[in-house]
């Protein structure tokens, strides 16, 4: 089961969440509504590319990175979205894109949008199609310690 690596890593930092098991969906707002979240609270991932270093950028279901920004946010020459052929090893425990948003646990950077910042709770795929964990913003940022920036219209 792919959320059992993360849980395990919730459980051993005394965090609380809750999981939610919903029907199978792939798009993040497609999630957050089958699972009853907000978009603006539901965190989506994306594989970018900086510099050639695969990085996550974790933004809202309703928003979209703006390449240009987290290029020059973080100082790199170059910015793109990593294919799935590209970043797929470094998830063997997950479903293609239901990567949940700790890069720590997957040896990559975390850049958050500063909106997600704006919730109590965020939820976010749990490594599978059909499951969601829900926990305190506050939470994820102790223990992800993403940089949070402005990346996203």
């Amino acid at each position: 089961m792919p959320v059992k690596k993360l849980k395990e890593f919730l459980d051993q930092n005394r965090v609380k969440y809750v999981c939610i098991v919903h029907s199978q969906t792939f798009t993040a707002q497609e999630v957050a509504a089958s699972a009853h979240v907000p978009g603006k609270a539901m965190a989506k991932v994306v594989i970018v590319d900086l510099d050639g270093q695969m990085a996550m950028a974790v933004l809202p279901a309703n928003r979209k990175v703006v390449l240009q920004d987290l290029r020059e946010l973080t100082g790199s020459d170059q910015a793109r979205f990593a294919s799935e052929e590209q970043f797929k090893a470094r998830f063997p425990d997950c479903e293609i894109g239901a990567m949940p948003p700790f890069g720590n646990l997957y040896g990559m950077e975390v850049y958050a949008a500063e909106s997600l910042a704006d919730n109590e709770e965020i939820a976010f795929n749990a490594g599978s199609h059909t499951e969601v964990i829900k926990m305190r913003f506050a939470d994820f940022e102790q223990l992800v310690r993403p940089m949070v920036v402005a990346f996203t219209t």
